[in-house]
């Protein structure tokens, strides 16, 4: 049973039941009832149904935002752990430093300059990126330290090459949305909902009630239209840069 057919049915029984209920207890009403001793209940259903959705609404924005910052800690991570690489290498001697080197700065450019675009425009890793990556980890594990001193250095270039490794992994698997379809789904039903109420609170056409509605959409649309701008770390607004790259190896 999909997940879809599930919210169809829990949200249809729900309705089936209030409905319900809100039947037989109005069949059970005497004539001398008087609806005006009570409480009109409308206007406390619109500010909870506003409440709730604000609710929603705030952590849709702050799970997208936090989405964003761990995309970007990501990338921190791969550069920070690339650099190390390259300057470690420097125990080594000159043509195995060089090669280690000279590989790290092919595989930082190919991601700045190749890999970033088609991660923001198709969401995915390239095929080039991981091969060049590969022959950074060939370079530093085939590699046999003549002495003591380049066997403390060759375990830690070792683990940063597995660290450049499962960042670069994290980076592709951040490129999508983050919110599943369900949630937005949520949203875009909630905020119809909490837009539709206003419209059984009898609002007149006076310029007051006409503006606070009109700043109210506007609000709403707003939020969601941040929800959506974050939700994909690599592809639109303030998305996460290829910056620490640039900034540790300026020279790509």
């Amino acid at each position: 049973m999909s997940e879809w057919l599930v919210l169809s049915l829990a949200m249809a029984a729900a309705c089936g039941v209030v409905l319900a209920i809100t039947v037989l207890r109005q069949r059970r009403i005497g004539e001398d009832d008087d609806p005006s001793e009570t409480p009109d209940v409308i206007e406390y259903m619109t500010m909870m149904v506003g409440v709730v959705y604000a609710i929603v609404l705030g952590l849709a924005i702050a799970g997208v935002w936090e989405a964003r910052g761990a995309a970007q800690d990501t990338v921190r991570t791969e550069a920070q752990a690339l650099h190390e690489v390259s300057a470690r290498a420097r125990v080594y001697p000159q043509p195995v430093r060089a090669r280690i080197r000279s590989d790290v700065d092919q595989y930082v450019s190919h991601v700045v300059h190749k890999e970033w675009p088609v991660l923001a425009g198709q969401g995915k890793l390239t095929g080039r990126g991981a091969d060049l990556l590969a022959k950074v980890r060939a370079d530093v594990s085939d590699y046999r330290p003549r002495d003591s001193y380049e066997e403390q250095s060759y375990q830690g270039i070792i683990d940063q090459v597995g660290v450049a490794d499962g960042a670069r992994s994290a980076r592709g698997d951040s490129a999508g949305a983050t919110l599943p379809p369900v949630v937005w789904f949520g949203l875009l039903s909630g905020a119809a909902v909490t837009i539709g109420l206003i419209f059984t609170l009898q609002i007149r056409r006076s310029g007051r009630e006409l503006l606070m509605a009109g700043l109210f959409s506007a609000l709403i649309a707003f939020l969601l239209f941040l929800v959506w701008d974050f939700d994909a770390p690599f592809s639109r607004g303030l998305t996460a840069t290829a910056e620490p790259f640039t900034d540790l190896f300026p020279h790509v």
